[in-house]
């Protein structure tokens, strides 16, 4: 078996787009420390699927939404 693949994220752009969340916000509204929203946005961390679950019913849109294998956003569009 390869490598963990990464898991690329759309958190940032959804606080944003959901007036402007903060890290704290979110953080309070999962269950998690900022620190660990800070590191999931900057690809430090993976989610457990249960938190990754929690993160996608705040934005109010499915996992698949949030977050996307690394490889599939790098080959999005090709054949």
């Amino acid at each position: 078996m390869g490598p963990r693949p990464e898991l690329a994220n759309r958190i940032r752009r959804l606080r944003f787009d959901h007036g402007e969340m903060t890290q704290q916000e979110l953080a309070d509204r999962v269950g998690v420390t900022r620190q660990t929203i800070l590191a999931l946005e900057a690809g430090r961390y993976n989610p457990s699927l249960a938190l990754a679950m929690r993160i996608a019913r705040v934005f109010g849109c499915a996992v698949e939404e949030v977050f996307t294998l690394a490889e599939e956003s790098e080959n999005n569009g090709a054949p």
